[in-house]
């Protein structure tokens, strides 16, 4: 196993293997998006993050006890060039734990590990359309990959629209919608259990439709959840007429993946197998695009 050596609040540079490459499905066809304009498009085809779309998370950040640190490293994110990761389009985006003992950050958290979080607050936003991502994940209890809008405001008052997270049970992940009168433990959630013989780890587009009155999320073009604007007003107000960004991150373990498995040792939501996985560098997040349309007829 290689360490991480951690000087003051970054990572020295070290070289470290690939993550494992997981199965492979079949490449999602575009689906009723041909004749849209397309407002953003992200390919991870450059050797680096592209920095002009998107910032980059701290160690400062935390929420929802979540174990990890982020740091800004290339280590916890970097970008694999195209014709590397099986199945891939182009070039991907790899966001990966790490078991960094002792880590400290700023404010004097400590925690053994780090990974990465990406958003494009004050980049990009996005008010109405087609929000869609190719991703694959691990097959490990505990961790909690997430793709994600959240408003510019304060949470929960300009909404939160979950378009994808996953916390280590591998036929399913999950959506929800955020805001007030309906937040944390949110009513309006479902969980998507997958057919039999595909699971997260394999590639999938994970997308939701956002329209005036509704928002339509759907794995692979197949619509999976409806909430409408008499669901959401029956909690509290409709927060989904205001720009939104795009968050990419990995937490590990925390209040999810604790409600989830009840695990409490080693580590909050986060079993001893998942440790080891992480230690050896076995897991990440795989993205292959993400891109944003214009709604229909615009």
């Amino acid at each position: 196993m290689k360490k991480l050596i951690v000087t003051g609040f970054g990572l020295a540079a070290l070289l470290l293997s690939s993550p494992s490459l997981a199965h492979s499905g079949p490449a999602t066809a575009e689906q009723n998006k041909n004749a849209r304009k397309l407002l953003f498009d992200e390919e991870f085809d450059g050797s680096t993050l592209d920095r002009s779309k998107w910032n980059v998370e701290g160690p400062e950040f935390w929420v929802n006890n979540e174990l990890q640190a982020y740091v800004d490293a290339p280590e916890t994110i970097r970008i694999l060039p195209a014709g590397t990761v099986k199945g891939a389009t182009g070039g991907v985006l790899i966001l990966q734990p790490h078991w960094v003992e002792h880590f400290t950050t700023p404010t004097g958290r400590k925690t053994n590990f780090v990974s990465g979080r990406i958003n494009t607050k004050g980049k990009f936003a996005v008010n109405h359309g087609r929000i869609e991502a190719r991703i694959r994940m691990p097959d490990a209890a505990g961790v909690w990959p997430a793709f994600w809008l959240l408003g510019g405001g304060n949470w929960p008052a300009t909404g939160e629209v979950d378009i994808m997270e996953y916390v280590g049970e591998k036929d399913w992940v999950g959506v929800a919608m955020h805001g007030p009168g309906y937040s944390g433990e949110t009513p309006l959630v479902n969980k998507f259990f997958f057919d039999t013989g595909t699971d997260v780890t394999q590639w999938h587009d994970y997308a939701v439709e956002w329209e005036k009155n509704q928002l339509l999320f759907e794995i692979d073009g197949r619509l999976i959840y409806r909430v409408t604007r008499p669901m959401v007003e029956y909690y509290g107000k409709w927060r989904f007429d205001n720009p939104k960004h795009i968050i990419l991150n990995f937490a590990v373990g925390g209040v999810y993946p604790l409600k989830t498995n009840g695990i409490t040792k080693p580590f909050t939501g986060l079993p001893q197998a998942t440790v080891d996985k992480i230690k050896q560098g076995q897991i990440a997040l795989e993205v292959d695009w993400v891109r944003v349309y214009a709604p229909k007829g615009e």
